[in-house]
């Protein structure tokens, strides 16, 4: 399992993604995200799935921007064609894999801003290869384990939510899921894009930068259940005490 976050709000972008890799009985640590440079603007791919198909996807990706670099003038150019590039991993790979037991099962997260993009962009490409934009009416797409880290951005997150905040709403997404499951974990990379800086920036962070940060949070929710009106509480707790 895994965990990457791709946001997007007004001011830009925000992509986390754990290292956690899991391949049978072991576990061990690796990037999920890679930026890459086109016409001197950067996009990041974050992905799930068979690490196999990734890496096969990402390095055909590469070799096709070498090839075609001045025809990528849109973010959706880019998402199409990485998305070419894992059907043709799917075409080489997917019966074999099969056979084998595994499923075909990348998806993928690509954000950035080209030169003829007024805004930034940010996709989430599917096995098949097709694609949806996440705009101001998605705001965030969390692709691997998303079971924990749902309900913070749903109830706070919104388009016009400043960049700092979403960045902040984004780690403590992660933390819920990383203190909920053993299949998600650091170090995590994080990727954040500021709109019209055609400039992604990357930095790894490992538990011991972030611990202070969540147990701050900890101690916050845990203040805040204590500031919650018991009213409503009375009648039960009197009749479970009898």
């Amino acid at each position: 399992m895994t965990y990457c976050l791709g946001i997007t709000v007004k001011e830009g972008l925000i992509a986390i993604a754990d290292t956690r890799i899991t391949a049978g009985n072991e576990m061990y640590s690796n990037k999920k995200i890679s930026i890459h440079e086109i016409n001197k603007h950067s996009l990041f791919i974050m992905t799930a799935g068979l690490r196999s198909v990734r890496d096969k996807a990402v390095t055909y990706f590469n070799q096709k921007i070498e090839e075609e670099e001045s025809s990528y003038d849109y973010m959706f150019q880019a998402a199409t064609a990485f998305g070419q590039m894992l059907k043709k991993v799917a075409q080489e790979d997917r019966e074999a894999l099969e056979k084998e037991g595994y499923n075909f099962n990348l998806h993928a997260i690509v954000g950035g801003q080209m030169p003829k993009d007024s805004e930034h962009k940010l996709f989430l490409i599917f096995p098949e290869g097709n694609w949806i934009e996440i705009n101001d009416g998605l705001k965030y797409q969390i692709i691997g384990n998303s079971n924990y880290g749902k309900p913070l951005l749903n109830r706070n997150l919104s388009f016009e939510t400043p960049l700092k905040d979403a960045l902040k709403m984004g780690f403590l997404s992660f933390d819920a899921t990383q203190v909920s499951t053993t299949d998600v974990d650091y170090p995590i990379d994080v990727v954040v894009y500021e709109k019209d800086s055609f400039k992604a920036k990357e930095i790894r962070l490992h538990k011991e930068d972030m611990q202070k940060i969540s147990d701050e949070w900890n101690l916050a929710l845990r203040n805040s259940l204590e500031t919650i009106d018991e009213h409503w509480m009375k009648s039960l707790l009197t009749l479970a005490s009898k």
